[in-house]
């Protein structure tokens, strides 16, 4: 394999999910597309890389300080939904069944990972209480998630009148971002406190 093709799969094999095979058949692909195509991944991949980052409120991902959703008025200030991951946001947003605000963590409790609670973006979750009157522990439903959702319950208590958990309609051990948007919606709909 030449070496610029060499590197690009070397690359996207960095890229989660993606291995050895499907690297080498995202690269061959590109080779087959139109230079102008190429270009345009490029920079989209360039543009995020350099105009994103991470709200300084609630850790979304955003363009603008603050994101879009902390800077909406009509947004209902006392409730906070506690997500993992920014990508998380979006199918929740997708059911319209919350109008509040979102806390991303940026992770999960991971002991096996290192991953510990000075690791976390919980910090910020804790100056943004006052006038909340529930907290949305919206953390997947495996192990991670389960002990992370658990820590922050615990931390939680006395602070805002309500803390709930998302009802279990999501499958054990899936995560967020691909639970279809009637089973988050009833999760949403049915979350029980903690």
């Amino acid at each position: 394999m030449d070496q610029p093709l060499a590197r690009l799969v070397s690359e996207l094999s960095r890229l989660p999910g993606i291995g050895p095979r499907t690297a080498t058949r995202l690269a061959y692909h590109l080779l087959k597309v139109p230079a102008e195509q190429a270009r345009r991944l490029a920079e989209a991949i360039v543009d995020v890389k350099e105009k994103l980052f991470h709200c300084s409120r609630c850790n979304a991902i955003t363009a603008t300080e603050p994101c879009a959703i902390c800077a909406d008025p009509t947004r209902d200030m006392t409730r906070l939904c506690v997500v993992e991951e920014p990508f998380n946001i979006l199918p929740i947003e997708r059911t319209r069944e919350f109008h509040g605000r979102y806390h991303v963590l940026l992770g999960a409790l991971s002991p096996q990972r290192g991953v510990g609670p000075g690791e976390l973006r919980a910090e910020g979750l804790f100056e943004r209480l006052e006038g909340v009157e529930e907290v949305i522990l919206a953390t997947n439903p495996n192990v991670e998630g389960e002990a992370t959702a658990l820590y922050l319950a615990r931390r939680l208590k006395g602070l805002v009148p309500h803390v709930t958990r998302l009802a279990f309609g999501m499958p054990i051990g899936g995560d967020i971002e691909f639970t279809d948007e009637v089973t988050l919606g009833r999760s949403l709909a049915g979350r029980r406190d903690l």
